[in-house]
């Protein structure tokens, strides 16, 4: 029997909620009334007890809930050389809802080195028995959510050079995260399912950039990244439309970045969204190379803790086959269930019934998790 490769026929997208000694931590380190090794004792405490949550769940990876960040991207961004975390900057805003006033700005050459999240990493391999996987930002994000303007005409008046500095700052991420341990790493990614909103692609329009031209470069940047990976490590990618406290922001199928994306660029597995109609139909699965790389059906919302019916689940991923080998897909949640510290509008009990469904649902159709 060969040995199952990530991405798993059970899967999770990285984030879980934090539970309520960690918010409360968190909360009392912002107010000064809990130091650094404090906070970080009651960050080991939680991640040791949610890694054996997942493990008992019967997920064969598990990451660390991302539990250290208060952001899924600003906090790994404002760790690469050249990057900072800009306090005030206008939020982002999902439908319905806002998040607080964070963003990233680029104020010297992009480079990566001794990143914190080395660590966070070994302490994550060193606590479980499965996989442990690790969650990343993709380069594209660190252009795409300020664009040019938040990037410093002074030290980057060309921005080919920024793609470029970019690109070889991914490439070490990889490598060091390699030398690290880790052998499942995770490219999440806004950018693809933004591209494929005329709402979003206008408002690039309206900032003064090409959205295709983007689609391009965004693409040499990730291939560029994922050359540097060895042949036993597997990169994955998530592509969301947004998840903020059971929101979003686009919407629009997978057409016009599909062939692109699936065809493409090296990467080992896909996490798609499909858990609504904003996800589009199945059809973009027709890009999917026939061969070993796989697409993670996003059919479990982690936006709410009703589940979904076992029956209809096994449906769509039937419906999915007509357009990718089956043999090719796996199942998981459609994004991770708290992408801020905030978390979605669930209970974490909810969360845990949803992802042993996930375990459940995979064997039911594939005989393995």
């Amino acid at each position: 029997m060969t040995t199952p490769t990530p991405p798993f026929r059970a899967d999770e997208v990285g984030s879980l909620l934090r539970p309520a000694e960690l918010k409360t931590a968190r909360a009392d380190f912002a107010a000064g009334k809990l130091d650094a090794a404090g906070l970080k004792k009651v960050e080991d405490d939680c991640i040791r007890h949610v890694v054996v949550r997942q493990e008992q769940v019967g997920l064969q990876a598990v990451t660390d809930g991302e539990f250290r960040r208060s952001w899924w991207h600003f906090d790994f961004l404002a760790g690469l050389d050249g990057v900072e975390l800009v306090q005030g900057a206008k939020a982002i805003q999902f439908s319905g809802v806002q998040t607080k006033s964070e963003s990233i700005g680029v104020t010297g050459k992009v480079g990566f080195s001794d990143h914190p999240m080395l660590e966070h990493f070994k302490f994550l391999k060193s606590v479980t028995k499965v996989t442990p996987k690790m969650t990343i930002p993709s380069p594209s994000v660190l252009h795409f959510r300020g664009g040019r303007d938040a990037i410093s005409k002074e030290v980057y008046p060309d921005i080919e050079s920024f793609y470029a500095d970019t690109a070889e700052a991914y490439a070490q991420a990889v490598r060091s995260f390699y030398d690290a341990g880790c052998r499942y790493l995770q490219f999440d990614d806004t950018v693809w399912a933004y591209l494929c909103s005329e709402k979003e692609r206008q408002a690039v329009r309206d900032r003064g950039e090409d959205p295709d031209a983007l689609k391009s470069a965004y693409a040499g940047m990730i291939a560029h990244a994922l050359k540097a990976k060895p042949a036993d490590m597997a990169i994955t990618t998530h592509v969301c439309r947004g998840n903020f406290r059971s929101s979003w922001i686009s919407e629009g199928g997978y057409e016009p970045v599909a062939e692109m994306l699936l065809g493409e660029l090296d990467y080992d597995g896909y996490f798609l969204e499909y858990d609504t109609e904003r996800a589009g139909g199945f059809e973009p699965l027709r890009f999917l190379p026939k061969g070993k790389k796989k697409v993670v059906l996003g059919l479990v919302t982690s936006k709410f803790g009703e589940l979904e019916n076992r029956d209809g689940v096994h449906a769509r991923v039937e419906e999915a086959s007509k357009f990718a080998p089956i043999d090719q897909f796996c199942l998981s949640p459609q994004c991770g269930f708290a992408s801020t510290e905030e978390g979605n509008i669930l209970s974490e009990e909810e969360q845990w019934r949803k992802l042993g469904f996930i375990v459940e649902v995979a064997k039911d159709i594939w005989g393995e998790a």
